[in-house]
């Protein structure tokens, strides 16, 4: 489908035919964004067309989120709360605000836990036992069990002047308990805190009869909270809840002010479990004693408070979902068929002077990407590699293959960037592994983070020297492409890959960059142009014409960007922003943005695509990005855009990325006028459906048609041979 006649979503424009004044936006808050946008994702867990068990993992999903969430935006809104400040972003008030909203996300969270899931559970036979509802048998077993795994690792802390409050780590679970009774030494300290080993699965299947088919499971939690008493012999242990903190986690290394960057990170990941704490996790029932007392602990307010009925962390009941792996609770297994344009066992290198190559990921398969390494790592003619790493996971064969490259003699440039949150640690240690071997790691520019996905390789042909390029959407991370939409372009496109080198060679020496022939380089180009593109659209629809501008993003902040979208719509300008988390850009306000509409769409697989597309009459184009529209994504970070020039690729990536996406009609929501989401209502009976399942389904006819036509190849061989 062609987006310049897909005009189903909006009506015609309006001709300008004199110079408008501008209405002003007031531009949505952006971590209340953050959790509506949790608020889409849990609602996966709600629906009874999901299968159970990934019912039970959106859940835990939204958990980690609100971990994380906690961990990088609470903190200014706390410490402002706690100054008393009542002005500007940070505020009491904004405090206030978001804990009621992040309170009521959690109820909400654990009452489908309670009153939904648990109990399809149990239709399904699956039961997490408490020590309430234990046999005599069970108990017996959990016993053994704690006598022999759980006891050793435990070490209570009885608290007095000489053992103050033990530094407790972001995220770790404990108990507190309070004793009644004097201890070995006759004195009434009454506080203890219990440690929660992280060494240990938080969840154990329990061991049935062999004519019972339901399947059991325990708790460590639950497990220590039956056995407590035995750790405090001679005591009675009055009170006790387990507790959870969390602590602002966002690493702040001043880079002008250290001498070795990798060495200060190291030296920050040390003390990241042990920030600001900014939430009190606690057991419903725990006492108003002993919440008070873990508040004046950890300087939190009571609005930092969260009593939750059910386990103090959600996030872990994914080791449910491993231990029961019943197919039928599950969605059907995803097998990417391998990437469409390509053809196993052909040299990449044939291929790509023929033209250029996209992969839709997951729905085609990374392993097109690790190919393309891989051929290159073995390929005497190869002589450079070059490559950026934001984040690649703990066990990565792209990694080895960089060794492997190092190996056999070729000069090998590896951009890591050490400050992306959260990979810090691998990040490192691939870093030094890769130093170690030979290869030459540079870390980028100082104060800003290289979030540029590129690999570029140079190969002797001849007496001349080829360039071939891949440029990503997303990260060179193997685990999460099965699990992330992306693009993935391979190009030996001569201006493309020069432009690519000259961005090599800037992030090493920081010399100044040329100029680039196709490449948009942040945080010098990319917001200017594309404020560019809307601007020449906003003229273009004041003349009469017809334009539209569709953009595909994670998240869209950066206020320069919207107050030009916002000036293109009331130009006349058709938008659409399909916006996967947060949007501070409202959407369909009379008289404002109501030629903006905003979608975003959730589903099996995490939306993480950046395409841009342009539309003045017939003429278009087609950017992808590493880049969301965000402030520090365009000032802030080293990104890049590149246009997309060949026309079916381009048309092929409008078609999956933008019109499947714009007509989704099961898992979309549309932003309205008031700032709320709206889940678009399902017609299955009138062609309902979800942009994800059609591309899947699309692709799957891809590998049947390939292994139908292997297997007639195949036999027709045999024919031949017979």
């Amino acid at each position: 489908m062609n987006l310049a006649t897909d005009l189903t979503l909006h009506t015609a424009h309006t001709v300008l035919s004199k110079p408008i004044t501008y209405q002003p936006v007031q531009f949505l808050d952006r971590d209340h964004s953050i959790l509506a946008f949790n608020e889409r994702v849990l609602d996966w867990a709600r629906r009874a067309d999901v299968p159970l068990l990934e019912r039970l993992r959106y859940l835990c999903i939204v958990s980690s989120n609100l971990d994380e969430f906690f961990e990088v935006r609470a903190a200014p809104h706390l410490t402002a709360a706690l100054a008393g400040d009542r002005k500007g972003l940070y505020s009491i008030e904004s405090y206030e605000a978001l804990s009621r909203a992040a309170h009521e996300m959690v109820a909400r969270q654990y009452a489908l836990y309670n009153d939904s899931l648990l109990p399809e559970f149990e239709k399904h036979d699956i039961r997490i036992v408490s020590h309430g509802e234990r046999t005599t048998a069970q108990k017996r077993w959990v016993k053994a069990y704690f006598d022999r795994e759980v006891k050793p690792l435990l070490i209570p802390v009885g608290l007095d002047p000489s053992h103050p409050f033990p530094q407790v780590a972001n995220k770790s679970l404990n108990f507190i308990v309070r004793l009644s009774g004097h201890d070995a030494f006759g004195r009434e300290n009454e506080i203890a805190i219990v440690k929660v080993p992280r060494v240990l699965p938080r969840f154990m299947h329990m061991p049935t009869r062999s004519s019972d088919k339901s399947r059991l499971y325990v708790s460590l939690s639950s497990v220590i909270r039956a056995h407590l008493a035995e750790l405090f012999p001679g005591r009675v242990t009055e009170q006790f809840s387990q507790f959870r903190v969390t602590r602002h986690s966002d690493l702040a290394v001043d880079e002008d002010d250290v001498q070795n960057l990798r060495t200060a990170l190291r030296q920050g990941l040390e003390q990241r479990h042990y920030g600001q704490a900014v939430r009190l996790e606690v057991s419903a029932g725990c006492s108003e004693y002993l919440s008070s007392f873990l508040l004046k602990q950890f300087n939190l307010p009571e609005l930092a408070l969260y009593r939750v009925h059910g386990p103090v962390n959600l996030a872990r009941l994914t080791q449910i979902v491993d231990l029961v792996n019943d197919p039928k609770l599950l969605f059907p297994p995803h097998k990417p068929c391998y990437p469409t344009q390509l053809v196993p066992g052909q040299s990449f290198f044939e291929r790509l002077k023929q033209g250029d190559v996209s992969i839709h990921q997951p729905f085609e398969s990374f392993d097109g990407v690790l190919a393309f390494l891989r051929e290159a790592v073995h390929d005497p003619q190869v002589l450079a590699i070059k490559l950026t790493i934001y984040r690649t996971g703990t066990d990565s064969e792209l990694m080895v293959l960089l060794r492997e490259a190092v190996r056999r003699g070729k000069e090998v440039t590896v951009v890591v960037e050490l400050k992306a949150r959260f990979d810090e640690e691998a990040n490192i240690n691939w870093a030094e592994m890769l130093e170690s071997v030979g290869a030459q790691v540079v870390y980028g520019v100082v104060g800003l983070k290289t979030h540029a996905k590129m690999l570029l390789v140079t190969r002797r042909e001849g007496r001349n020297m080829r360039r071939y390029g891949h440029l990503s959407t997303g990260n060179y991370n193997p685990r999460t492409a099965r699990l992330y939409t992306d693009i993935s372009y391979l190009t030996a496109e001569p201006r493309l890959t020069l432009d690519m080198d000259s961005v090599f060679v800037h992030l090493a020496s920081q010399s100044r960059l040329p100029k680039l022939n196709h490449l948009i380089l942040a945080p010098f180009y990319l917001q200017r142009k594309m404020i560019e593109k809307i601007d020449a659209l906003s003229l273009a629809a004041g003349q009469g014409r017809d334009t539209r501008i569709v953009v595909k993003m994670n998240a869209l902040t950066d206020e320069a960007l919207m107050q030009s979208l916002v000036q293109a719509g009331q130009c006349g300008v058709k938008i659409d922003l399909i916006v996967r988390g947060a949007c501070m850009l409202p959407a369909q306000v009379p008289g404002v943005t109501e030629n903006i509409r905003v979608r975003s769409v959730i589903g099996r697989f995490l939306e993480h695509s950046r395409v841009f597309y342009f539309r003045n009459n017939a003429a278009e184009e087609l950017f992808l990005s590493s880049a969301d529209w965000m402030n520090r994504n365009m000032l802030r970070r080293i990104e890049l855009a590149w246009p997309v020039t060949d026309a079916n690729i381009r048309q092929r990536i409008i078609d999956e990325c933008l019109v499947a996406y714009l007509h989704d009609g099961v898992d979309a929501w549309d932003l309205q006028s008031n700032g709320r989401y709206t889940r678009v209502a399902a017609d299955r009976s009138k062609g309902g459906h979800g942009a994800q399942a059609a591309l899947t389904a699309r692709y799957a006819v891809h590998e049947q048609g390939k292994s139908s036509a292997k297997n007639n190849n195949d036999q027709h061989r045999v024919k031949k041979d017979t």
